[in-house]
């Protein structure tokens, strides 16, 4: 009886209630009034940006330490050290930190903001600006995670909110051929007098909402990817160089894009992430990433004997062998240039020792030439791309007649240099290098039309420091500058310098469409598709 009373209490008390309200009042009782509905776009695309820099809010300095610095700084031998990595002596290693951070960092944001800002998105039709970034920073990303891998997922990523949690395989030659189409379109929908342009300079810590060097920062993208492709779809390459070429690609290094970090809140976030990896006592990675004699040597010139004909570049990425760490930073062993030496590729410390000690115990980083600790402040700015790129591709394809590129090859070949050694003073003001010293180097080691192809080559690789992982794909694709390979014992390629990353385990175990849709087989030595592999 007792159960009844309140069953019917209950009813009544439920009609009263609902006698004064709505069908909509009752469905709103469900809403949680402080939750967030929308997000301003423009919170993404600052958190993208930072992203690019290797310092957003999912950092992991393991893709700074791994990749950039640690596989492809070695394995395009700009470093050597005395480990066994993939990188530096050709083991096998699945580096799955990278292939993580590219998914869940920045190009999901810039992803995001493509999606809120397209067909049926809640801001359809507004904030042109933010978008187009954004339609920069994806392929800017995906070109990268491609080149790594070869077939990767592409046009089912970061759709996680859609329900595609195993997405599909797309081919390197579609992303590339939609990354172009990305680039061409954002491109032309930069708009200044879009009515949130306020906002989107504000957001933008890159460009300050200059929509003028954000084109020309995707013109430039435009020419790597069409130059990345000409060895294996030159008509694909050829129309977005010219594309690219008559868009605007970087001029001048005002044009750089530098990313400025900070020195917080904490380590890592808002930081350079390469200066943070170098800096000891954290990353503490500078005494086994030292320069490789390959390196040393080039920069040194060809009279090892005088410091005359030496690019300028040596003394600004170098002092010397160093003596460093947290409480004595870079003390200078040795003040004389012509010793300085270099680490040979392929050595181990029992080598080192026997070779430069005499068998007995040598300190490599008291020995060899370490990097300038001027380049590592936890502030400094983070480069993502600079003019000089973009003249030493305009000079290769003149030379190969891909496109249609005014002026010459020489003039471009030769600006390209200028701009290379001049662009490095956002660092430290001591790295001024003066025309007339550009002018003196071009003097010593001027234009050669019969070894042209290799002299662009080999200023585009040394152009590339600082940014390792896309000098291995100039490499790749170049073969330039012929480098020693090594076959330390035990290595994974046969002494081939690696030429693909190994898929991360758990997605090849947990995603059904990584069997058919991967590049195979899965091994360093693969090629992918621009560097002659299967498409």
């Amino acid at each position: 009886m007792k159960h009844i009373l309140k069953l019917a209490m209950s009813i009544l008390l439920i009609l009263i209630f609902t006698a004064g309200c709505d069908t909509d009042e009752l469905h709103n009782l469900n809403i949680n009034p402080n939750a967030v509905t929308e997000i301003d776009m423009n919170f993404f695309m600052t958190t993208a940006i930072l992203g690019m820099a290797s310092a957003g809010p999912l950092v992991d300095n393991r893709n700074t330490d791994y990749t950039n610095l640690g596989f492809a700084g070695h394995a395009i031998q700009h470093f050597a050290g005395t480990g066994t990595s993939a990188g530096d002596k050709y083991f096998e290693e699945n580096i799955s930190n990278v292939w993580q951070y590219f998914y869940r960092d920045s190009p999901k944001y810039a992803a995001e903001i493509i999606k809120q800002t397209g067909p049926g998105g809640i801001y359809e039709g507004k904030q042109v600006n933010t978008r187009s970034a954004a339609r920069i920073i994806r392929p800017f990303w995906m070109h990268r995670l491609t080149d790594f891998y070869g077939n990767i997922p592409y046009s089912e990523a970061h759709r996680g909110i859609e329900g595609i949690y195993q997405p599909k395989y797309d081919k390197q030659k579609d992303i590339y051929i939609d990354c172009l189409k990305e680039l061409d379109e954002a491109c032309a929908a930069f708009n200044a007098s879009d009515m949130d342009y306020p906002n989107f300079a504000k957001a933008d810590f890159l460009f300050h909402g200059d929509v003028e060097k954000w084109k020309k920062f995707g013109y430039s993208l435009m020419l790597r990817l069409a130059m990345r492709v000409s060895n294996v779809d030159p008509g694909l390459a050829a129309n977005y160089v010219t594309k690219a070429v008559a868009g605007g690609t970087m001029a001048g290094n005002g044009d750089n894009a530098w990313a400025q970090m900070a020195m917080g809140p904490y380590n890592w976030v808002n930081q350079n992430g390469l200066s943070r990896s170098l800096w000891p006592g954290d990353g503490g990675l500078w005494s086994s990433n030292l320069f490789s004699k390959t390196f040393i040597d080039i920069l040194k010139g060809s009279d090892p004997s005088s410091t005359a004909d030496d690019d300028p570049r040596l003394y600004i990425f170098t002092q010397g062998p160093i003596k460093w760490s947290a409480t004595d930073l870079g003390v200078i062993l040795e003040p004389d240039p012509l010793k300085w030496i270099g680490l040979p590729v392929g050595y181990d410390a029992s080598m080192i020792n026997n070779e430069y000690g005499g068998g007995n115990p040598v300190t490599p980083y008291e020995h060899f030439c370490a990097i300038n600790t001027k380049m590592l402040r936890i502030d400094a700015p983070y480069l993502l791309m600079y003019a000089a790129e973009s003249e030493f591709l305009k000079a290769e394809a003149i030379l190969r007649n891909i496109g249609t590129v005014p002026g010459t090859a020489q003039s471009h070949y030769e600006a390209g240099v200028r701009l290379a050694m001049q662009m490095y003073t956002p660092l430290d003001p001591s790295f001024t290098v003066t025309d007339a010293r550009v002018d003196t180097y071009l003097s010593q080691y001027p234009y050669d039309e019969a070894n042209a192809l290799e002299q662009i080559g080999t200023q585009l690789w040394i152009s590339k420091f600082l940014m390792w992982w896309d000098s291995w794909s100039d490499w790749r694709r170049t073969g330039y500058p012929v480098l020693v390979e090594v076959n330390y014992p035990g290595n994974a390629t046969g002494g081939k310098i690696p030429r693909k990353f190994l898929y991360p385990p758990a997605e090849a175990a947990g995603n059904p469409n990584f069997a058919d849709g991967a590049t195979k087989p899965d091994k360093m030595t693969t090629r992918v598709w621009w560097d002659g592999g299967s498409d």
